[in-house]
């Protein structure tokens, strides 16, 4: 049980010297950028990825595959994807390095964690380290077919975020419940709707999958719920959408293709418990002020 992340405070964005570089093709180290400097792609991805040497190559396949064709249909179109390795104990590192030797460092850059953070601090610490306009948060499993991506493009568009370009769109399993529901002994199928009711008592209003690895912000969307972020385990998603409904920031839920895939991390008893206990701490911090949102007043 690891408590020590649920402590109220400052949210922890230290970065370790490893952290802070890259390797080019040929080996050398180059600087990540910042989320504060101004976008220079169109899109980044952040997968991050722990001990997934083996699920990471089907994704990247599909996922480069096809951002590889978009930009020979649109040359405009630039890209590039962060693979944050979570503290892996595999070779997903040396794995997701094939990709950098096979595409080059701009277009795909490894970010190695020294010590595995949880999902939600690899995908923040992916994300500070993106140039994209937009940034898509996808899972390394694959669960998603990534030109849905498109999809969830079409919802971030469709909310219009001017004039701050605040806008997040979320890929959601909703309309895949009543299926998976059949197939869930009723014990899981209790925690799911258990964990959904925390879920919006909490925090979260009108969201129906909070869950879903898909998610694409906007980069001014991005830097400020990120780096309000404090829970970086389980339930750090329910959290970045309770900040963004704090900041009053427009959310798109679309319905994406998802596959149950081999070899999935399921979820154990421990973890839903876990979940739990963190969304109750997480709405007692913001409800007693022990944990604030930065520049929370809206600037008009």
């Amino acid at each position: 049980f690891d408590s020590a992340h649920l402590t109220a405070g400052m949210v922890d964005l230290t970065r370790h010297e490893k952290e802070k570089h890259f390797l080019t093709a040929t080996g050398e180290k180059r600087l990540f950028p910042s989320l504060h400097d101004p976008h220079s792609r169109e899109l980044s991805v952040v997968v991050p990825a722990y001990n997934e040497e083996l699920r990471l190559p089907v994704m990247m396949d599909e996922a480069m595959e096809y951002l590889e064709n978009r930009q020979k249909q649109n040359p405009s179109f630039t890209y590039e994807v962060i693979v944050v390795d979570d503290g892996s104990k595999d070779k997903t590192t040396e794995v997701a390095l094939r990709y950098t030797r096979k595409y080059s460092a701009d277009k795909v850059r490894v970010l190695t964690l020294v010590k595995n953070r949880g999902k939600g601090g690899a995908v923040r610490m992916g994300t500070l380290s993106s140039r994209g306009k937009v940034i898509l948060m996808a899972d390394a499993d694959g669960a998603t077919k990534f030109s849905d991506i498109e999809k969830v493009e079409g919802g971030l568009n469709d909310l219009n975020p001017k004039p701050e370009n605040m806008a997040i769109s979320c890929g959601s399993r909703a309309h895949l419940e009543k299926d998976s529901v059949a197939q869930r002994s009723l014990f899981r199928t209790f925690l799911m709707y258990g964990f959904h009711f925390l879920v919006w008592f909490f925090c979260v209003k009108g969201i129906k999958d909070t869950q879903c690895g898909f998610k694409l912000f906007t980069r001014e969307a991005a830097l400020k719920t990120f780096s309000s972020l404090h829970v970086e385990r389980w339930a750090f998603d329910v959290e970045l959408l309770y900040i963004a409904q704090c900041f009053k920031i427009p959310i798109a839920e679309v319905a994406v293709n998802w596959t149950e895939i081999e070899g999935s991390k399921l979820i154990p008893f421990w973890s839903w418990l876990q979940m739990g206990r963190d969304l109750v701490f997480i709405r007692l911090r913001y409800i007693t002020g022990a944990w604030k949102l930065q520049s929370s007043h809206k600037t008009d």
